[in-house]
């Protein structure tokens, strides 16, 4: 008896499959790791693989996630790039580019939900505020205000 497939909550990535980017009815297996150490999947449906990392700043980097999240905590920090060069142990080339990446996809989410849904940049800001917070800490009144910008974003 052949052993039953586990439930992830990956969906296929690839935009030519009828289940692109869909919950129901998927039919996707890991299938092991790439160079990087990143899950691989298989949509058996398109019988494409794809890894966890695709559509994200992290994609086709081999940089650890750990030495990323090192990169945007001493930028954030306000350290320069060669400080965090030296202290993370990365080339300052892989620094500019890692950050060059995140930028580009911050920018693309914020025109996505600005120019694309229709948000005011004050719904987006609160939107970003809210996701921060805990949502077992949040007051009436902030959930209430998540709840409109969730109806706002399903009638988009």
């Amino acid at each position: 008896m052949a052993r039953p497939r586990t439930k992830t909550k990956v969906v296929c990535q690839n935009k030519d499959c009828e289940h692109y980017r869909k919950e129901i009815g998927k039919d996707i297996t890991k299938q092991g790791k790439n160079l990087a150490k990143h899950q691989r999947y298989k949509c058996w449906y398109c019988n494409t693989y794809f890894t966890d990392t695709k559509g994200t700043p992290l994609f086709n980097l081999k940089t650890s996630e750990r030495k990323i999240k090192a990169i945007c905590k001493g930028f954030m920090e306000g350290n320069g790039i060669r400080s965090i060069e030296r202290t993370v142990n990365v080339h300052r080339d892989t620094v500019c580019s890692i950050l060059d990446k995140l930028g580009s996809h911050a920018l693309e989410l914020t025109n996505y939900l600005v120019h694309d849904l229709n948000l005011s940049t004050y719904e987006v800001d609160e939107l970003f505020a809210t996701i921060q917070k805990k949502r077992k800490g949040l007051s009436q009144k902030k959930m209430t205000s998540l709840a409109q910008a969730r109806k706002s974003l399903q009638h988009v």
